[in-house]
């Protein structure tokens, strides 16, 4: 059995106090590489030693194992432990004797209706979860399976003081995702695919590599399963020991790729979404993001999965696909909430620009009816003034996969309007929707971040 960390202790504290003071089911927030598999293995370990049954769910079945070995060091009384697969639990419901404790990994999924149906099987067990990132990317809060959130220390922190490794990040200066159209809020891969094949060279991929990378071990997280054997074909050809592997693989199969590859024999792990939620390789130096996302969640998972400890290692994130430029740095302080953010198509501050005379002005009216003509010409509204900017065709004797730079900070632009603070965010984020200078201006005023017109004050 190990030691807690002082961090970890307070966690686990804070769980008791939550469930002492009439909660039943919080939520602890950690980031990746924090130590969360330990943390719900001494409540786990409190719960068995008291006779109590536990309940451990996760949702990929490459988990079970390493979280099973995990409980058995720490002390766990494995005869009153069942750690499952949610699926596999959905199934057994009838047969499955009551627990005490529901543990939740990953706990981010756990609004699915396969996990509601576990928890509301079982309604006085306790339970808790534990996720890096509290939130779906559909923007949809914890609030209706967790009661309590529980925040431990950032992921800053967690690199301070040597429980994360510091890292260098690279990207390219731009990366336009405006033409790929999106499906329940992620990017369609096939398109993503097809622009990757045009504007990432593999040969460019593998340059980085060895300049930025320098032979440290790495994990591909690639945009198709095809595009991921390419990429592994390729760094086999270019003399780097690499494998793809992906849910289909066998798991004999998949096991001993994954023990090649914390052994060294292979250098470079090729997958799509495999290696990402609780895949732990602490020598594993660099992360390559081949795999553009709207899911927070995954960028994280994805982008941190190379910073697990260890002395005198920096980590390098060579993120090919911009998404940092997304959701900024992978240690970037972030406020959790169990609250669902408010939907997109509700946000009052959404705005149209009339193609003939340039006025604009709110989508909906007072009555909240979508507008159809400009209230100023009264030109009739196109449709394509009410979706994304078109896309700009691309020359494929010009598509070259851009040079990477080295980023220390980013600037996100908000995702509405209504999430802007200052005039620069405003012009942020007009540009990156394509809208007139102007936007920006009208923006300001109507939301009150412009008193005064200056351009009026000077003429009078």
């Amino acid at each position: 059995m190990g030691v807690l960390r002082p961090y970890q202790v307070e966690l686990v504290q804070q769980t008791s106090r939550s469930w002492r003071t009439g909660h039943r089911a919080p939520c602890i927030v950690l980031p990746c590489g924090g130590g969360k598999s330990v943390i719900v293995a001494e409540i786990a370990r409190r719960t068995t030693e008291n006779g109590k049954l536990v309940l451990f769910l996760v949702h990929r079945k490459e988990l079970c194992d390493q979280i099973r070995e995990t409980f058995r060091w720490w002390g766990v009384e494995m005869s009153l432990c069942n750690i499952m697969m949610v699926q596999t639990a959905a199934r057994r419901l009838s047969r499955m004797k009551s627990p005490a404790l529901i543990i939740t990994d990953e706990n981010h999924h756990s609004l699915a209706a396969t996990y509601k149906k576990i928890y509301e099987q079982f309604p006085d067990a306790y339970r808790v979860g534990v996720t890096a990132t509290p939130v779906r990317i559909n923007g949809s809060g914890l609030g209706d399976v967790n009661d309590d959130l529980i925040v431990g220390v950032s992921a800053k922190w967690l690199i301070e003081h040597h429980c994360l490794a510091p890292y260098d990040y690279y990207a390219p200066s731009e990366f336009d995702m405006s033409g790929i159209q999106t499906h329940n809020g992620e990017y369609d891969m096939a398109e993503a695919e097809k622009m990757l094949s045009e504007k990432c060279i593999y040969g460019d991929v593998i340059k980085h590599y060895r300049t930025y990378a320098r032979g440290a071990k790495a994990v591909c997280y690639c945009v198709s399963i095809r595009y991921s054997r390419m990429m592994a074909e390729a760094f086999c050809d270019a003399g780097i020991p690499a494998a793809h592997i992906d849910g289909s693989t066998p798991k004999s199969e998949r096991d001993r790729v994954i023990a090649a590859f914390r052994s060294g024999e292979i250098q470079v792990l090729c997958n799509v979404d495999l290696i990402s939620e609780g895949f732990d390789v602490p020598d594993c130096g660099c992360a390559i993001l081949l795999r553009p996302t709207k899911s927070l969640t995954l960028y994280i998972q994805q982008a941190m999965r190379c910073m697990r400890y260890k002395e005198e290692k920096r980590a390098v994130i060579l993120d090919h696909v911009g998404n940092v430029r997304r959701f900024g740095m992978p240690d970037d302080d972030r406020e959790w909430t169990l609250e669902t953010r408010q939907k997109r198509a509700a946000d009052p501050f959404d705005v149209l620009a009339c193609e003939k005379c340039f006025y604009v002005f709110p989508k909906y009216g007072k009555d909240g009816k979508r507008a159809t003509c400009c209230p100023r010409c009264l030109a009739p509204l196109k449709k394509q003034t009410e979706e994304k900017p078109p896309v700009q065709e691309h020359d494929p004797e010009e598509n070259t996969a851009a040079e990477l730079e080295k980023v220390t900070e980013v600037h996100v632009v908000p995702a509405t309007p209504a999430q802007c603070r200052t005039m620069g965010d405003l012009a942020a984020y007009g540009k990156a929707r394509g809208y007139k200078p102007g936007w920006a201006y009208y923006m300001a005023k109507r939301m009150g971040l412009i008193h005064n017109d200056r351009r009026t004050s000077h003429s009078e």
